[in-house]
């Protein structure tokens, strides 16, 4: 080793060269445990076979896996004798997702958590790694939320009616069926409302208008329905203005008083579907239809709808809710005061996530008995609720270091520390009864045990979270939401084409999660998820109608992998062209886990106008690789992104550019040379470890709520290992996680 060392890397790596800030010649003849993370940054760069740089000196692929595998192997076993797992916050606050899920979990009450809290801070990539603190403002925010959840959940009289307004994205094209509405019906949409009494409810619908306050889209008659419950709730007619009649009362008479239980119901709102007349797809190529300066609707469209209420309740119904909270109703007057406490017990027990003590009760009680002197028993229980649900041990998620360790040592996290680690990782959210209960015995750090427990987590229809939580982070889908083209070079985009964007790469994923997949799946498959709309964008026949259904795909087809993808295309683009760099950029950070550097703060952006918008990218962007500062990182991105270069800026397929050919050859940094998308799979699938051990490194981020240190890749080695034995199944990364020394431990400070 010291060799291949000494001959390959000293070049660059001495005292007097000294490149990267690293002197290899200082540390070779030393300790090794004593220089691990420097050693540990060696490793990685083998591994990705970055150094040394392509045009030097290199050792043969063999040289490459021997080195790479006898450093590894030595830091192993150091970090089997010494474990360093790291720390954590002691306090981390739950971010909005896991607020959400844990009201749902404790409470049965889906909230909108976006009107109720701020956006949490992304660190290392992720939303999850919140810190200790609770300026005044967010604690008003989260005593203001605590109020209306407890409200909510208990059913509370309430005083004057209440009004949610639900407003459709304006780029939304309505023409045709819309997911989740029954068939034979176009437009509109389906809301998940929670109503809090039983009562009656005013439903208004308002309809799409043009700057001029025209309805869009309405030249004749149309039928429009409101839905409980996919039920008939009521039935209007609209129609254009007649005589004097102007466009502002078109809609006035929109609204109807309907009779709901409380609970969570499904509210739909759309119109009945006119016969079809023939469109001329050739005179009339575009999909999207949402903005009568550019493509006229064809009919009109739902702009928003609201729900205000209850009017005249007198009950508040038998909500899932209050099934969950009543667990013990008192049969007499001077029962109250004990079935409180077994409620807020059992409640308590939950929503701190470990087993209850008396001075837990102390605070809910006092505001139970305060509220119930004035309002009745349950007036008092929830009171008590909206005191827990501002506690810290609710809003925090604390880990205490044990008496008596001594400073900077790894010590074993209790078991119901563990459990919560292991619902927020795969749920984000709150341990269930089950998960709880096996930690409370002592038995959830037992290795068969964790690992029972992780599969049936997984199998959990809550697992769901690690789509829309995890991957939706880890392959920046949530940003498809702020993404939008310039929309005189790409007339056909609307808000339908970004929403089956992400649910092609959000079902792509829950595959691997539900068929307990290879994650290599991820790249290359011969499958993807379409509905009528993505499979027309792109070029896919025969795929009709608004459900997302499994298509397989022929050996030819341009499409398939994560690579292949619209949403992951979009988000790696500008609004008026690609972006080989952000795409060689992502590429290099999410799926070879070797970003580069920042640019050096004196480096100038590259500036378009000086360089002919007739030219192909490639020639756009040499200006970058020609100066020496910037050549360093462009020389690792840019090859990769232009691999990607035969699919547009949103994604469609292109064999030329401003009538110019692709040039889609690219390469790794290793020095391989590969063409298009297929060329780049190929090279990615011939080094699994690399991808698998950076899915992995992101998992252990998101789980683990802290970024990835060199001390922890002893542990990233040994679950890519064990999963690589196992065939690279999601599953068994994931039990190498909760099995993992930094899951499993903890370091004093």
């Amino acid at each position: 080793m010291k060799t291949a060392i000494g001959r390959y890397c000293l070049d660059c790596h001495d005292g007097d060269v000294k490149k990267g800030n690293l002197d290899l010649g200082r540390i070779l003849a030393d300790d090794l445990q004593k220089h691990s993370v420097e050693w540990e940054r060696v490793v990685r760069k083998l591994a990705a076979r970055q150094m040394p740089p392509v045009g030097k000196d290199r050792p043969p692929e063999e040289d490459f896996e021997r080195l790479a595998a006898a450093l590894g192997s030595s830091l192993d076993r150091l970090a089997a004798k010494n474990p360093d797992p790291g720390r954590t916050d002691t306090f981390r606050r739950l971010n909005r997702t896991e607020y959400r899920n844990a009201i749902r979990d404790l409470l049965g009450l889906e909230i909108d958590v976006a009107a109720l809290l701020p956006k949490d801070d992304a660190s290392h990539g992720f939303d999850n790694m919140t810190g200790g603190d609770l300026s005044p403002t967010l604690l008003s925010r989260y005593i203001s939320a605590a109020e209306k959840i407890s409200g909510l959940a208990v059913g509370s009289p309430i005083q004057r009616p209440n009004g949610d307004t639900y407003r459709l994205k304006p780029d939304l094209t309505q023409e045709g069926h819309m997911a989740g509405l029954p068939p034979g019906t176009r437009g509109g949409t389906l809301i998940r409302h929670t109503f809090p009494r039983d009562g009656e409810y005013e439903i208004q619908i308002r309809l799409t208008r043009d700057r001029n306050e025209v309805v869009e889209g309405l030249h004749e008659i149309h039928q429009l329905e409101v839905l409980l419950d996919r039920d008939t709730a009521a039935r209007f007619q609209v129609g254009p203005p007649q005589g004097d009649r102007d466009f502002e009362k078109v809609d006035a008479h929109l609204k109807a008083r309907v009779r709901v239980r409380s609970g969570l119901h499904e509210v739909g709102v759309t119109f009945i579907k006119n016969p079809s007349s023939l469109v001329e797809t050739q005179r009339d190529p575009y999909q999207a239809r949402y903005n009568m300066h550019r493509h006229p609707r064809l009919s009109p469209a739902i702009y928003q709808v609201s729900v205000t209420g209850p009017y005249e309740s007198r009950d508040a119904g038998e909500p899932a809710s209050r099934r969950k909270i009543f667990l013990s109703d008192p049969n007499h007057p001077g029962e109250e005061d004990a079935s409180a406490e077994r409620i807020l017990s059992a409640f308590v027990r939950r929503a701190y996530r470990r087993p209850v003590v008396a001075a837990d009760l102390v605070k809910p009680l006092k505001f139970y008995r305060e509220a119930r002197e004035a309002g009745g028993f349950e007036a008092g229980i929830g009171s008590a609720l909206s005191a827990v649900l501002v506690s810290p041990q609710f809003l925090f998620r604390i880990e205490h270091d044990p008496a008596g360790v001594a400073p900077g040592t790894a010590y074993r996290i209790s078991d119901v520390e563990l459990a919560s680690r292991l619902s927020f990782f795969l749920w984000s959210s709150i341990p269930d009864e089950e998960l709880l209960a096996v930690a409370e015995r002592g038995e959830l750090h037992r290795p068969k045990v964790l690992e029972r427990q992780v599969r049936r987590m997984l199998a959990d229809p809550r697992s769901v979270s690690l789509v829309e939580n995890f991957a939706a982070q880890w392959l920046h889908l949530r940003n498809l939401d702020s993404f939008t083209p310039d929309l005189r070079l790409f007339p056909d985009f609307d808000d339908n084409l970004r929403q089956a964007f992400r649910r092609e790469t959000e079902l792509h994923f829950e595959a691997l999660l539900r068929e307990d997949r290879n994650v290599l799946d991820l790249i290359r498959t011969d499958h993807t998820f379409l509905n009528e709309r993505l499979a027309k964008h792109y070029g896919i026949p025969h795929v009709h109608g608004s459900r997302f259904r499994r298509v397989g795909l022929a050996p030819e087809s341009q499409r398939g992998g994560l690579l292949r993808q619209g949403s992951v295309l979009t988000v790696t683009s500008y609004a008026t062209r690609t972006s080989p760099v952000i795409r060689g950029h992502w590429l290099l950070g999410n799926l070879l886990g070797n970003p580069p550097p920042p640019p050096p703060p004196d480096v100038p952006n590259l500036k378009e106008n000086t360089v002919s918008e007739s030219l192909p990218m490639r020639a756009r962007l040499s200006a970058h690789r020609a100066n020496s500062a910037c050549a360093s990182c462009h020389d690792l991105m840019d090859p990769l992104g232009f691999a990607l270069e035969n699919f547009d800026a949103i994604g469609r397929w292109r064999l030329s550019e401003n009538g110019l050919p692709i040039d889609a050859s690219g390469g790794l940094p290793d020095g391989s040379r590969f063409t298009g998308v297929t060329g780049l799979e190929d090279a990615l699938l011939r080094h699994p470890d690399l991808f698998v051990g950076t899915m992995t490194e992101k998992l252990l981020i998101f789980a683990l709520g802290r970024g990835i240190r060199e001390q922890d890749a002893p542990s990233v080695r040994r679950i890519v290992r064990d999963a690589r034995r196992d065939g690279n199944r999601f599953s068994s990364i994931v039990v190498g996680i909760a099995k993992s020394t930094p899951f499993t431990l903890r370091k004093t400070p």
